[in-house]
Order: structure tokens, then sequence, then C-alpha cells
């Protein structure tokens, strides 16, 4: 299908792109790299009479590694995270996640930015960074601020960001201990059914720290502290990852739909997980 009309903008700094969202209010839209919004905007089940283009906008493009922290910027795409070398050795979970994204085509455009901030519950990155602890930093016309990951998804394509506010980036603490992204889906370039983002600390063959978050189990990514403390203080046995995955069966809420009914997806959500503890673990 055709999108509605609409006016299109492709302003060069963020102080313009926020004059155009004060002046257009509710009728305008941010768009990143469009693999979200635009099929909306296709099908009619988003209305954008202004949309607003962030391709030409300086620094929101650039990974910046540090000691203690890794910034990502808006604008990366998911190709960025994969041939990054830096990357590669600082956090390799975040390549592994971006390769099960969609297909290479997708890859190239998607961003960071626009996979985070859609709210979307099928999308792999929100998952991932509440897994991460990451931090999300967003500009609006009262300054910036930052907000933490696991506090950002509010209900399926709601997220603690205001609409007058444009997400400019997403910090994390690098990555320690072994790392593990796992998916399941139908087919190649769809979305979960269930995903797993794990990342695992070892230390004398006993887990020290644990951070476990899941995707499209829910109408939001469904970070869960009860399976991490399940496996804090153990050596990652059978009876420690069965009560992970029975404390993550607690907190996901999955719907019926095209991908199976509620016990299937509960089923799935076990099994995807337990590979994914099981995988960080060997890594640890």
């Amino acid at each position: 299908m055709i999108p509605a009309a609409f006016e299109y903008y492709r302003p060069k700094d963020m102080a313009s792109v926020l004059s155009l969202l004060e002046e257009h209010g509710d009728d305008a839209r941010v768009m990143a790299g469009g693999h979200s919004l635009i099929p909306m905007m296709k099908l009619r089940m988003a209305d954008v009479p202004h949309l607003i283009d962030l391709q030409d906008i300086d620094g929101l493009s650039e990974i910046e590694i540090g000691a203690d922290t890794i910034k990502i910027g808006a604008m990366v795409t998911q190709m960025d995270l994969i041939s990054h070398e830096g990357l590669a050795d600082a956090a390799p979970i975040l390549r592994e996640t971006a390769l099960q994204i969609a297909d290479p085509q997708v890859r190239y455009m998607g961003t960071v930015g626009g996979n985070v901030a859609n709210g979307d519950p099928g999308n792999d990155m929100p998952g991932l960074m509440q897994c991460l602890d990451a931090t999300m930093s967003v500009i609006g016309p009262d300054g910036a601020r930052d907000i933490l990951a696991r506090e950002f998804y509010e209900a399926a394509y709601m997220t603690a960001r205001e609409d007058d506010e444009v997400l400019t980036s997403v910090t994390i603490p690098r990555p320690k201990g072994g790392h593990a992204y796992e998916k399941q889906k139908r087919k190649i370039g769809d979305y979960a059914t269930a995903a797993a983002a794990v990342q695992i600390v070892k230390e004398n063959g006993v887990c020290t720290s644990a951070s476990i978050a899941m995707t499209n189990l829910s109408d939001i990514p469904i970070h869960s502290p009860d399976a991490e403390a399940a496996l804090v203080g153990t050596a990652v046995d059978d009876a420690a990852i069965k009560a992970a995955m029975q404390a993550m069966l607690g907190d996901i809420d999955p719907n019926e739909d095209n991908r199976g009914p509620v016990a299937f997806k509960n089923h799935v959500a076990g099994v995807i997980l337990r590979r994914a503890i099981e995988r960080a673990w060997s890594r640890a």
C-alpha cells in the first residue's frame, strides 16, 4: 500500500528537530532507519502528517568504547554493531544479537535507536538492553535526561520517552563474564517467538552474578531478577536452571497469536532460556 500524504523534513541539527516537534505536536514523528515506522504508514496503521528524518544529524552514528562503558549513538545500524572490531571484544553479545535481526538488507538500514525507541514487543534490542542494564539518553524541549532501560518500557509501543523527546544514545556498562542471545523464530527475518539475553559471571565454578531478559513474551521485554537470583550462588546445574526457568515463567505473559498458543510459547520460552543460560555459562 501507499502511505497517506505527508510532509518530509531532513533537518541538519537537533535544535531544528525539536523545533519541528514543538511546531507540529502529535502530527510529527521522527524516523531513524524507518523499518518500523514506514511499514506502519504504508498499512495506514500510523498517520504521520509530518515525518522528520534524523539521518543528517551529526553525532548520532558514533560508537564510543570506554574503560567502563560503551555508548552507542541512536543512528548506529545493526550492521555497524556487527562490523565494529572493538565491539567484538568489548561486548560480543551486541554482535551476536544483531546478527539474528531480520536479514542483511534490514540490518544495513535498521538502527539501534529505532529498535529500542519504538516499543515494539517483538524487537530484539529492548530485551538485550534490559539484560545489559543500559541507560537511554533522550533530549527534548526541557533538556537532556537519562532513563534506565529496565524502566523505559511501559506497554506495547509505549515508553517513558515523551512525544517531544528524541532518543540520542544508549549507554551500557562493559559486559563481564559469559553471554548468549538465543532466539526461536518461524523463519529467517521473522520476529522471535521467544528470545533470551543472558550474561553470567563465574568465579571458582560458582555464578556470582547473572542478568536475564526475554523478548516477545509480554507487552514489554521482561527483565527477571527472580530468574537471576535462582542462578547466583550455584554451579548453574540442572536444578538451578530449572528454578530460573520457573521464575521466568512467572514473569512472562504471552498472548496467543499466529506464532502459537500460550502453552506453546511458555514451552519455547523455557527451552530458549535454558539454551541461553547453558551457553552463557560455558563462555563465562
